[in-house]
């Protein structure tokens, strides 16, 4: 079976072409060949099937195998992927998800290959019972928690998937992976979460390190930069556009006047292959 190495702001997966092979089990494939000793690695796999509500529809799985509804940095990959491939034949068009229709627009060169990826991600969602959150609030913004002995300010909200965002002054002296991995687990989200530490430089400029539900740290979480500013600029601490500067890549994420979330940035074809096994 072909395959497709593709990253986004360090965010790797593997591309399948679902017109092309029928594929029964995601989410054993996804841990099978996301190992990163025993086979290609990545943070999951994107695969592309017919929709029959938009042109195209992606399947996301992580890399723990299970299903995820949207993926940020996955769905620039997948874009770039479809339209290189030639499964849309458009700079716009639209892509299903589990979290809904997305509108895709695409800047090309004359060579015809995607150089940047503008997505409308839709609008937030800050309803504790959708995201979830095990609490009784009407939004669940600036709460505390006590993790290992050390109190975090965390807000959250559900976009695409849910997330975490706390904001740090200093990176250094917090364990991201061992906080991130029990905040993710922690009973007060049924439905685990995604955790986002962010660090502001200015208004318009953040850092994030990320710990994803279900892949662990990552370098880079697209749905989580736009969760990052939503929660930053409903808290007054960011500006409508931000850019965004992860551990593996960059970022832009705009707030639009009708509520709506776009986030602009590359994504990188590192390798085309097929499996032996």
């Amino acid at each position: 079976m072909e395959f497709t190495k593709m990253e986004a702001a360090g965010n790797d997966f593997i591309v399948f072409n679902g017109f092309k092979y029928r594929i029964e089990d995601y989410g054993s494939l996804a841990k099978r060949y996301c190992h990163r000793h025993f086979s290609v690695g990545g943070d999951g796999i994107l695969v592309c099937e017919k929709s029959d509500v938009a042109d195209i529809k992606m399947i996301y799985y992580n890399s723990d195998g299970s299903e995820g509804e949207m993926c940020g940095n996955g769905i620039r990959c997948f874009s770039k992927y479809a339209y290189e491939e030639g499964l849309v034949d458009r700079e716009v068009f639209q892509v299903e998800t589990l979290a809904g229709i997305k509108t895709i627009w695409l800047e090309t060169d004359t060579r015809g290959l995607v150089k940047s990826i503008r997505v409308n991600m839709g609008r937030p969602n800050f309803n504790p019972k959708d995201i979830p959150v095990n609490m009784d609030r009407d939004k669940v913004i600036e709460e505390a928690i006590n993790v290992d002995g050390k109190d975090f300010v965390f807000s959250a909200v559900l976009l695409g998937v849910p997330h975490l965002v706390i904001f740090i002054d200093y990176v250094d002296n917090i364990d991201i992976n061992g906080i991130g991995s029990k905040l993710e687990n922690h009973p007060l989200f049924p439905s685990k979460i995604n955790v986002n530490f962010v660090k502001i430089v200015d208004k318009n400029n953040i850092d994030i390190y990320t710990w994803e539900r279900g892949a662990g740290r990552t370098l880079g979480c697209g749905t989580g930069s736009c969760a990052s500013v939503v929660v930053g600029n409903y808290l007054g601490k960011l500006g409508k556009k931000v850019h965004v500067k992860t551990e593996g890549g960059e970022l832009q994420v705009e707030l639009g006047n009708n509520g709506e979330i776009y986030m602009k940035g590359g994504a990188n074809r590192i390798c085309d292959g097929r499996f032996l096994i």
